[in-house]
């Protein structure tokens, strides 16, 4: 089971090429969940993604690189064997 964290540092400047590679890798995307604190006046610009991969190694390992190489993006991954 791997899981990757995305710390995204500027979610407006980076949203769309973000985007772009999620979409480019959506088959090895199992599921997806982001977060960034909103309150009345003010949106955070920094997000948190959690991404459940599944798929070839191959697959997963270039998505992550693909996230790593866009700037403002914190890329962590955790692996659980069971």
């Amino acid at each position: 089971l791997r899981i990757i964290g995305l710390l995204i540092t500027d979610r407006i400047k980076e949203a769309g090429r973000t985007q772009q590679v999620l979409t480019q890798h959506a088959r090895v995307i199992k599921s997806r969940l982001g977060f960034h604190e909103v309150s009345e006046d003010v949106c955070s610009r920094v997000g948190v993604v959690l991404l459940q991969l599944s798929g070839s190694p191959d697959a997963c390992d270039e998505l992550e690189r693909e996230l790593g190489n866009i700037g403002g993006i914190a890329v962590r991954r955790m692996i659980f064997n069971y």
